[in-house]
């Protein structure tokens, strides 16, 4: 099924239905390619020896990286529908390093209708392996 096809991934629409979880192992390789395409080279991100002086003793992964997995599983979910009409608001709660196995999960928390047209508010998240939050949200997609 191509990715931007106009169709619903999800078999039912309606409140409480979990979204089918996107799970990534993080590579200091996965960082570096981020930091290529994004132009993005904050030592913090790639240059291992100068992330490991200071406070987060690390690299870490790019925000924007775990965010892409978070629209990843939206359009697993919604499809174009998410790529044409989906909003994000969220909250970046703890660092995504190399090595972590990030669980992004999303459930949804209400259809919304305003006017003639219906909205899916779901609320989003970002584990990684110990269960410590990464990145929690809201998303909302035109149905």
């Amino acid at each position: 099924m191509p990715i931007l096809d106009q169709e619903l991934r999800l078999p039912e629409i309606r409140q409480g239905v979990n979204l089918s979880p996107v799970i990534k192992n993080i590579t200091q390789k996965d960082i570096n390619l981020y930091a290529e395409a994004s132009g993005d080279f904050n030592p913090i991100h790639i240059d291992e020896a100068f992330a490991a002086k200071t406070p987060l003793g690390g690299t870490i992964a790019h925000g924007m990286l775990i965010l892409a997995y978070v629209s990843e599983m939206m359009i697993k979910a919604f499809g174009q529908r998410w790529i044409s009409a989906g909003k994000l608001a969220i909250r970046f709660k703890a660092p995504a390093r190399p090595k972590d196995i990030i669980t992004i999960s999303g459930i949804i928390n209400s259809i919304e209708h305003k006017g003639d047209t219906s909205y899916a508010a779901c609320n989003v998240e970002a584990r990684n392996q110990n269960g410590k939050i990464v990145v929690t949200g809201e998303t909302m997609v035109k149905l």
